[in-house]
This record gives C-alpha cells, structure tokens and sequence, in this order.
C-alpha cells in the first residue's frame, strides 16, 4: 500500500455505522496518484496525495 511521499498520508480504519447503530469495519483510502515531481532539480515518479498536488507543495514535471 503506497502512501503519501510528501505529508505521509495512508489508509485509515473506521466504523460503518447503520441507522440501527451496527458497526462493521471500513477501510477509508486517500486519494494518491503517482506523478513525476521535480525534487533537487532531478525528475523522479513518487507516490502523491491530491491534497498536497492541489495545495502546491509539489512541483509536477513537465
């Protein structure tokens, strides 16, 4: 399971709750893409949540 190279976001694990008050298990994913960045002025493929794509903490290559 990939996670977030840049704020380490992963897979968290929470409860499906129905009206009647049961819980079952429930994996919840982020949203990770794997792009090409610009990281110390080398192209590289990482392993990026769409948060970080969006708030600009990345660099995407062209």
């Amino acid at each position: 399971m990939a996670s977030c190279s840049v704020c380490g976001k992963k897979r968290t694990v929470g409860n499906n709750v129905s009206h009647a008050n049961n819980k079952t298990k429930n994996v919840l994913m982020p949203n990770i893409q794997r792009i090409k960045i610009v990281k110390d002025n080398t192209t590289r493929k990482a392993y990026v949540c769409t948060r970080c794509i969006r708030s600009g903490k990345v660099v995407k290559a062209v």
